[in-house]
């Protein structure tokens, strides 16, 4: 069973930075993608940002310019580096790894909070 475990959520003031981090119990390269999601309260689930097997990044039209996915496959781990954060970026986020099309493993998400 794969597991994916978030982590590097938390409070922080608009401005501030965090980077997320998703470690994966299996090699990262043996996914297909992986991504980052969030969902603020009383909203659906967003795309923020992909990254394949191959490297290759993607990231959603509204997302691009403050946020970075990045990953280090010796430490099966996907980062997202949030920059000058905002209050409406407050929401869970989670790590998706699809390891074919339609057999993909959620985590259980990390919480940031963006507040003064």
């Amino acid at each position: 069973q794969v597991q994916l475990v978030e982590s590097g959520g938390g409070l922080v003031q608009p401005g501030g930075s965090l980077r997320l981090s998703c470690a994966a119990s299996e090699s990262i390269v043996s996914f297909l993608v992986i991504g980052w999601y969030r969902q603020a309260p009383g909203k659906q689930r967003e795309l923020v940002a992909t990254i394949t097997s191959a490297g290759s990044t993607n990231y959603a039209l509204s997302m691009k310019g403050r946020f970075t996915i990045s990953r280090d496959t010796a430490k099966r781990t996907v980062y997202l580096q949030i920059d000058s954060l905002k209050p409406e970026d407050t929401a869970v986020y989670y790590c998706n790894a699809q390891l074919l099309p339609t057999r993909g493993y959620w985590g259980q998400g990390t919480q940031v909070t963006v507040s003064s």
